[in-house]
């Protein structure tokens, strides 16, 4: 198979994972439907991947990082405040019932079971708490790292929690995310 041919594959095979893991869940993608779906022979699924899970790990690594990688854009050049409500207001697009939404359920629930997983989905976090802090260090909040820690803990909660309580929008949790992005007064002598 050709180099080309083969990296439109991988990518056909990728994208159906992905649209099947929110759609169907982990456990209900077999290759024959993931083969169908991405108009391949079910061969080409073990060709291209040792097993069946390692493209639903790659498919699903791939949807979180760029998820992880868009909210990140839209903290770049501005002020915590500001990015912060751009960072939530963009993921207000996937409102918990969508299938991005419920491939984020799907991968944390199988990263239980799947230590390459977990190992990825650690990766990618740690990616985006690393672009946090260093926005968070420019914009001159206090203890940058540890408020990344937090502040990405609060964005995974939001898409996670989302299909609970879809009243979960940036317009509800911004007021309280924007509280530990204050800076923290500092006592003069006097008050102290």
């Amino acid at each position: 198979m050709t180099t080309e041919r083969s990296r439109q594959v991988r990518e056909r095979l990728l994208g159906a994972a992905a649209e099947l893991i929110g759609e169907r869940g982990w456990s209900a993608v077999s290759t024959r439907v993931l083969a169908e779906r991405a108009g391949v022979g079910p061969g080409l699924v073990h060709y291209h991947y040792p097993s069946l899970n390692a493209l639903l790990n790659e498919a699903a690594l791939g949807v979180l990082a760029e998820v992880a990688d868009q909210t990140a854009v839209h903290l770049r050049g501005t002020a915590p405040q500001e990015g912060l409500d751009l960072a939530l207001g963009a993921l207000d697009a996937y409102p918990g019932d969508d299938p991005t939404s419920a491939l984020f359920i799907e991968a944390y629930l199988a990263a239980g079971r799947d230590e390459e997983l977990r190992r990825g989905i650690t990766d990618v976090l740690e990616r985006f708490r690393a672009a946090l802090a260093d926005w968070l260090r420019a914009g001159g909040v206090p203890d940058p790292e540890a408020t990344a820690r937090v502040l990405a803990s609060a964005v995974d909660g939001i898409m996670l929690h989302r299909a609970l309580d879809p009243d979960l929008t940036a317009g509800a949790v911004a007021p309280v995310l924007r509280r530990i992005l204050q800076p923290v007064p500092v006592a003069t002598e006097g008050e102290r």
